[in-house]
C-alpha cells in the first residue's frame, strides 16, 4: 500500500498578480506556480513535519556554538586580539551606534533564533492536531521575518573584512567563524523544508470557504484576496479578518504606490550623506585616514583587490541605485498604466527584491572590522556617520520593496487571459 501524504486541490489566489487558480493535489517535493505570472503559490509539500523539525533542532544547536567560542583573532606588531561573534555588535554600540549593534545582532542572529523556536513550537503543535489563537497569530508573524534575516549576507562581509585586513595584520579564523557558517548553511537550508500550505493546514483546517470562486480570473473582480498571513483565498466583504489567521486583509482599493513612493525618496535623500560622509576611519600609528565608500573601494583596487573591491562596489553602490531606479520606474508602470509586458516587469520586481539584502555587505563590514582591529593608537578602526545612513537606506529600500502593490502591473491585463 502507497501512504504517500498527498496534499488536497485548493483555490488560490496568486499574491502578487492576483490571479485565481486551482492548486492541484501534490505529492512530497511538488510544487505549484501562478499560471499567469509564475509566483510560488505553493511551496514544495513535505510528507510530514519531522524533517522541518530536525534542521529548525540542528540550526538552533548550531547558533548556540557561535557564541561558544573566540569568532576571529587578530595580531600585529606584539599586540593580540580576539573577537567573539557577539563583539561584533557590541563594539558598534560601544562607538555611540547602538542602533547598527541592534540591527547587526538582530538580523544575523536574534531574528533567527526566535524564528527558530517559534517554528518548532508550531510544528509541535501541528504534529499533535493542537492550535489556538495565540498559536495561528504565532504563524502568520513567521514568513514576514525571512527576508531580514542576514546570516549568509553577513559571512560575506566577513570574508572582506579579512581580504581588507590581510595585508595589515595576522588574522586567524575561530571556532565560533566556522559553526557560523555551517548555521548559516542550516537556516537556508531549514527554509526549503517549510510548506506553509501544509502547516497552516494541520494547524488550523480551512473550511470549504473558496469553493465560490472562479478561477481564469482575477481576485479582484470578485472581492477576493489572499491572506499575507496565511495564504487563505476568501472575500473579505463576507468574512472581515481572515477566518483563520484572523488578520485584516489588504484591499484591492488601497493605493500603495504613494507609500513606495516616499519611501524611494527617503531613501535617495539618505544616499547623499552615506557616500558623502565617512563609513569608517583607520588608526594606524597615531594617524587617522577616514574612508567613503568610494575611497574604500578605490582603496582596495589600487592593493590590488580588484575582486573584492567589484563587490563592495556592486553591493553598496550599484544594488541600491538600480534597486531605487527599478522600483521607481515600477511605480510609474503601475501608476500610468504601461503593461505591454507585465511578465516582465514582474521579473524586473522578483530580483529587485531579493537582492536588496546583499547591500548590507558593508555595514557588517564595518561592524567586524570595528570589532576585530583593536590595538590602540598601533591600528584602530571607528565607524562613521556613513554607515548609519546606508544601513537606512537598505532597510527603507527593502520596506519599499514589500510595500510595493505588484498587483497594479496588471491593471491593463487584468482580465486578460492567462497564456
Amino acid at each position: 500500500m502507497n501512504n504517500e501524504k498527498v496534499i488536497g486541490e485548493s483555490i488560490a489566489v496568486c499574491g502578487e498578480c492576483d490571479w485565481v487558480a486551482r492548486v492541484p493535489a501534490r505529492k512530497a517535493g511538488e510544487t505549484a506556480h501562478c499560471p499567469r505570472c509564475g509566483h510560488h503559490v505553493a511551496p514544495p509539500a513535505q510528507p510530514d513535519h519531522q524533517r522541518p523539525l530536525a534542521w529548525a533542532l540542528a540550526t538552533l544547536v548550531m547558533l548556540g556554538l557561535v557564541f561558544a567560542f573566540d569568532f576571529l583573532s587578530f595580531s600585529t606588531r606584539g599586540v593580540a586580539h580576539s573577537m567573539s561573534f557577539f563583539d561584533a555588535a557590541r563594539a558598534m554600540a560601544g562607538h555611540d551606534y547602538p542602533s547598527l549593534g541592534v540591527l547587526l545582532f538582530m538580523t544575523t542572529a536574534g531574528l533567527p533564533a526566535a524564528y527558530l523556536l517559534a517554528l518548532i513550537f508550531l510544528l509541535i503543535q501541528a504534529a499533535g492536531g493542537r492550535s489556538g489563537p495565540a498559536t495561528r497569530m504565532l504563524a502568520r508573524s513567521l514568513r514576514p521575518m525571512e527576508p531580514w534575516m542576514m546570516a549568509d549576507v553577513f559571512i560575506v562581509g566577513v570574508l572582506v573584512s579579512l581580504i581588507k585586513i590581510v595585508t595589515l595584520a595576522d588574522v586567524a579564523i575561530g571556532t565560533s567563524f566556522i559553526a557560523f557558517c555551517i548555521y548559516a548553511l542550516l537556516l537556508l537550508r531549514t527554509f526549503t523544508f517549510i510548506d506553509w500550505a501544509s502547516l497552516w493546514q494541520d494547524l488550523a483546517p480551512k473550511q470549504a470557504i473558496d469553493s465560490h470562486l472562479e478561477t481564469g480570473r482575477t481576485g479582484a473582480s470578485q472581492d477576493a484576496v489572499a491572506c499575507r498571513g496565511c495564504g487563505l483565498a476568501f472575500q473579505p466583504h463576507r468574512h472581515g479578518h481572515c477566518p483563520r489567521c484572523n488578520r485584516r486583509p489588504v484591499s484591492n482599493a488601497l493605493d500603495r504606490i504613494q507609500l513606495t513612493w516616499a519611501l524611494l525618496i527617503t531613501a535617495i535623500i539618505l544616499y547623499i550623506p552615506a557616500n558623502i560622509y565617512p563609513i569608517m576611519s583607520t588608526t594606524s600609528l597615531g594617524s587617522t585616514d577616514p574612508q567613503t565608500i568610494i575611497g574604500g573601494v578605490l582603496h582596495l583596487a589600487h592593493t590590488g583587490s580588484w575582486p573584492i573591491a567589484l563587490v563592495i562596489f556592486v553591493a553598496s553602490v550599484v544594488v541600491p541605485i538600480s534597486k531605487i531606479a527599478a522600483l521607481a520606474w515600477l511605480c510609474l508602470a503601475a501608476s500610468n498604466g504601461w503593461h505591454d509586458d507585465s511578465r516582465s516587469q514582474m521579473r524586473l520586481y522578483r530580483i529587485t527584491e531579493k537582492i536588496g539584502r546583499w547591500s548590507m555587505i558593508d555595514v557588517f563590514v564595518v561592524a567586524v572590522l570595528v570589532a576585530l582591529v583593536r590595538a590602540g593608537a598601533l591600528m584602530a578602526i571607528e565607524p562613521g556617520p556613513a554607515a548609519l545612513c546606508f544601513a537606512a537606506v537598505v532597510i527603507i529600500t527593502m520596506v519599499a520593496a514589500h510595500t510595493f502593490d505588484t498587483r497594479r502591473l496588471w491593471g491593463a491585463t487584468f482580465e486578460r487571459d492567462c497564456p
